[in-house]
């Protein structure tokens, strides 16, 4: 099978998980013996020239009249079998659904976030989550309140993306197949205007991960992996380690971001020093060798999640996962089993979960195995590649029944 892979490569001072599974997805079909082909852009390129840049990805978001000439050029070269895009903004823009339009290439997109009806990404606002624009199916509310960084302005651009594409009926009549990362997403998306019966689950993988560390081999700490921002819950979490007191085990903060400074401050301030350890951000390497020695990953996330890598990579390893019930969570960690919950924001309700089940460690150590062995199940290459082509196969059908019905 022929595929062209089209994604917009973020920042490079953001590590971003959607550069990550755009590469992993990419290594695992040109393992499997496909012929990959590549379009892509580059944030970087706009954030060096930096106003210029700015207005540029703004103009862009929408409609990238340039990228569509140069994709329709492409597609009728190499006739792609499937063209699967993962991100579009800002520089690619979903008019490269359109340049697909009377070839027989079948689209797909993956859903890492929920940008196809909210401006930020992610739908948060004044730290809780807020669903408005997907509720109202409108755009009104990101520019009253300003959602993409925090700007009214900033938000023109992806709001204008995001009506114009609604308008245009780009996702019903030129995406063939999407892949949200969980039925909970798929449930939310399919409620904010996406035809139900074109969103396929297919959820992150991590191929060839080490075998887990022995339990008795690991050291008496906690992982938090992520972005240090409101979204991520980490001032929940310090709250509890400074409930907790000093019998609570070592905490390693690894991440950064925009609440980092304040965090770090306020930990010293609440003399959490000699317990938490900001590392900041790490290779992927390192990070796996610190979570690997773990033995509890906590995400006191207060957002919707797509699929946290963390998650995946933690049951690679075998650590159990303490996560906020909220989004996906429930869904990925089954409480009791591979890990437990906790009332998202609930600093209270995050330590009394938590530090009961650090008090059994022959518990956690077999919730470390569950984890482990749930991982094997659902998230292997092999599961994950299994998933991707029939979600391909479909949208090869569905494409060649709509041309049928063109005629």
């Amino acid at each position: 099978m022929k595929i062209l892979l089209v994604h917009n490569f973020y920042g490079s001072a953001a590590p971003s998980g959607e550069n990550t599974v755009y590469q992993a997805e990419r290594d695992l079909l040109a393992g499997c013996g496909h012929e990959v082909l590549d379009f892509t852009r580059h944030s970087n390129k706009i954030r060096r020239q930096r106003v210029l840049g700015m207005m540029h990805g703004a103009l862009a978001a929408p409609w990238n009249f340039d990228v569509v000439n140069k994709l329709r050029k492409l597609l009728a070269q190499k006739r792609p079998d499937v063209m699967h895009v993962h991100n579009t903004f800002p520089l690619l823009s979903p008019a490269v659904f359109h340049a697909a339009a009377g070839y027989e290439t079948a689209t797909v997109m993956t859903l890492h976030n929920y940008r196809l009806f909210c401006a930020a990404g992610i739908p948060f606002r004044n730290n809780r989550t807020c669903t408005q624009c997907l509720d109202q199916r409108s755009m009104h509310p990101a520019l009253r309140y300003g959602c993409y960084r925090n700007s009214r302005v900033a938000t023109a651009a992806p709001a204008l993306m995001i009506a114009l594409h609604r308008k245009l009926q780009t996702w019903e009549r030129n995406v063939d197949a999407f892949i949200a990362l969980s039925n909970f997403q798929k449930k939310r998306m399919a409620d904010a205007g996406l035809p139900d019966n074109a969103i396929q689950v297919k959820p992150h993988f991590y191929a060839n991960p080490p075998d887990a560390i022995p339990w008795e081999q690991r050291e008496e700490k906690v992982v938090f992996i992520g972005r240090l921002g409101e979204e991520k819950g980490v001032q929940v979490l310090l709250e509890a380690w400074k409930a907790w007191g000093a019998d609570a085990p070592y905490l390693d903060i690894i991440g950064n971001g925009p609440l980092r400074k304040m965090l770090s401050a306020e930990a010293l301030w609440e003399r959490l020093g000699r317990r938490v350890i900001f590392t900041g951000q790490l290779s992927f390497e390192e990070t796996q060798r610190r979570l690997s020695c773990a033995r509890l990953l906590i995400l006191p996330t207060l957002c919707f999640e797509g699929f946290p890598m963390a998650v995946r990579e933690a049951m690679a390893l075998g650590v159990p996962v303490a996560a906020s019930r909220i989004g996906a969570l429930p869904e990925v960690v089954k409480d009791g089993v591979a890990g437990t919950l906790f009332e998202a924001g609930s600093a209270k309700d995050l330590l009394l979960k938590v530090r009961n089940l650090w008090a059994d460690q022959n518990r956690l150590a077999k919730m470390g195995a569950a984890a482990r062995y749930e991982f094997e199940g659902k998230y292997t290459a092999d599961a994950n590649y299994q998933i991707l082509m029939k979600i391909y196969d479909a949208a090869i059908q569905r494409r060649r029944e709509r041309q049928i019905q063109k005629r």
